[in-house]
């Protein structure tokens, strides 16, 4: 008779099947919880990670926002200005010499304060 018909060493390779069985279903069970866990963990931090980027870009459009009215603001005093200064080119020749003046002393200040900056960068 071959081993595996034997009935005592069958009733035995049962029995160790059997506790075998158990000892693996134990183990797998405890990976799938260990796996379980792992997962559940980079599940929370994935949902950290989105409610931090979803709070970052209401963050950038409030900034963007305010950016927005700033340049709008800007853009009507420059508007006005240049009508100003076309009003006054338009108005006669004493105005052109003071006009002349004033854009020479503009773009000296420009070149002093430039000159400041750079002094106090360095």
């Amino acid at each position: 008779m071959r081993p595996s018909q034997d009935p005592a060493g069958a009733d035995m390779a049962e029995r160790n099947r059997g506790l075998g069985s158990s000892a693996v279903d134990q183990m797998l069970d405890a990976e799938n919880k260990r796996m379980a866990e792992n997962l559940s963990s980079k599940v929370s931090r994935l949902k950290s990670i989105a409610l931090d980027i979803d709070q970052e870009a209401d963050d950038q459009n409030r900034y963007l926002d305010g950016m927005d009215s700033d340049f709008l603001s800007t853009t009507g005093l420059l508007t006005g200005s240049v009508k100003r200064f076309s009003t006054m080119v338009k108005s006669g020749k004493d105005n052109k010499k003071l006009l002349c003046y004033m854009s020479v002393g503009l773009v000296l200040l420009f070149f002093i304060l430039y000159y400041l900056v750079i002094r106090i960068q360095t």
